[in-house]
């Protein structure tokens, strides 16, 4: 499977967030269809975003934080980005990752382990100095975030303060087709 780079980092720490036990850079390099040095290299870039990845001699690993995760589907124009990002960790959450759903693409993601009213400006900062545009804009703004928590009380008030800032897209029901 070969994936752009950003790709492949999201779901390299995916990969390490979802299992149990250290995965070594070899597996790593074969599932990704890079060399052992690129996911070192890869492993380097998700540390310097404060991602706790951790190295033994058996491979790579991740603390499972202690917490729940819940995914929100949101709708915003780009100058509503910071607003949205605020709401979220001025509640104590992390923006974990947003993502879209692409009709032919799929599912494009990228990580952003936003915790702070700090991170949400570099990260807007890295975005206003960019020739590239946020990644909901291939949807018309429609996209969606894996926020943490420490409790379901927190992601109840941050879909709360979504839906009142008018950015929460309700989740409609599955239906079977006639």
């Amino acid at each position: 499977m070969v994936l752009d780079k950003e790709t492949r980092l999201y779901e390299i720490e995916k990969a390490l967030r979802e299992s149990a036990e250290p995965i070594s850079g070899d597996s790593l390099a074969k599932t990704f269809s890079v060399s052992r040095q690129v996911i070192v290299q890869d492993i380097s870039l998700l540390r310097a975003k404060n991602i706790p990845i951790h190295s033994t001699n058996r491979g790579y690993y991740m603390d499972a934080p202690k917490g729940f995760r819940r995914t929100f589907k949101s709708h915003h124009r780009d100058d509503e980005i910071t607003k949205e990002l605020n709401l979220i960790v001025d509640l104590g959450a992390i923006v974990e990752d947003v993502y879209v759903e692409h009709r032919i693409y799929g599912k494009i993601a990228a990580t952003l382990n936003v915790q702070s009213r700090k991170d949400v400006k570099h990260f807007m900062d890295d975005i206003y100095h960019s020739v590239s545009t946020p990644l909901n804009n291939i949807t018309n703004g429609y996209h969606f975030h894996t926020v943490f928590a420490k409790d379901e009380e927190t992601l109840n008030e941050v879909e709360a303060a979504l839906a009142e800032a008018g950015f929460l897209v309700p989740e409609e029901p599955f239906k079977e087709e006639a």
